[in-house]
């Protein structure tokens, strides 16, 4: 896998005068064996953003790199949607076992062992006959990672992995997510909270006003108060671009 990167994203919604722009000119780098941390406020645009990585929603105006290649979303689509993964806060499950629903994700000869294996690696087999829909939140993300785990994209979206998670689910997770890093895989989290994923994450971005601010050495004096943060944020940190100068291919 080479860098994807996607340069001036824009989005706007609504007509004339109702017109909101939701992402403005933003640039941004998914690196092999990276985990990036997106924060800020609900309705800020982090959503929107995944799903524009993904290829799942057109942007207004968007360019993609990959390798030597350059072009514009619309002729990226096809690309995007085979290498990038967006995973949803709340995974949804088929009707069936856990086994069903992982079974939906690969296919071959060799399907029956790698769903024994990534049962394994997910810590559900004892669940595999478990009906999906009955699960807990925590094990339905692990489901959720497991297909991903079948699928192997060279990019991994999620919003809110770990949202109304108790501890025990949330480190669960979290480990899981660093075994995909640990083998190269590309990471963009979106999360309201800056305090999860701190030993895996590699830089922490924050959308505010529609900008991404690269936030990853600023002082986090006000972690109690997500707001007084994102205003701090705001000013010492507006308009840097999240695109590197010199990077490298691991």
């Amino acid at each position: 896998m080479s860098d994807i990167k996607f340069i001036g994203v824009e989005k706007t919604y609504g007509r004339k005068k109702q017109l909101k722009r939701i992402l403005d000119d933003i640039d941004i780098t998914l690196t092999r064996g990276e985990c990036i941390l997106l924060t800020g406020k609900n309705g800020c645009g982090k959503s929107t953003l995944l799903r524009i990585l993904s290829g799942m929603l057109k942007p207004d105006e968007a360019t993609v790199i990959t390798g030597l290649q350059s072009s514009n979303w619309k002729k990226s689509r096809k690309l995007l949607r085979n290498q990038v993964m967006y995973l949803y806060q709340e995974p949804y499950m088929f009707d069936g076992t856990v086994y069903r629903n992982l079974s939906y994700a690969i296919s071959g000869v060799d399907a029956k062992q790698k769903i024994n294996q990534v049962l394994e690696w997910a810590d559900l087999k004892h669940r595999e006959n478990t009906e999906a829909k009955c699960l807990s939140g925590g094990e339905k993300q692990r489901v959720a990672l497991a297909q991903a785990w079948l699928k192997q994209p060279d990019v991994l979206l999620l919003d809110e992995p770990t949202a109304n998670m108790d501890d025990t689910s949330r480190k669960s997770t979290e480990a899981l997510l660093k075994k995909f890093k640990d083998t190269g895989t590309a990471l963009l989290i979106a999360s309201h909270d800056i305090n999860h994923f701190s030993h895996i994450m590699d830089k922490r971005f924050a959308l505010i006003d529609g900008e991404l601010n690269d936030v990853t050495n600023i002082s986090e004096s006000s972690q109690n108060n997500h707001d007084d943060q994102m205003n701090s944020v705001k000013k010492y940190a507006n308009n840097i671009s999240l695109f590197p100068q010199n990077t490298q291919k691991k």
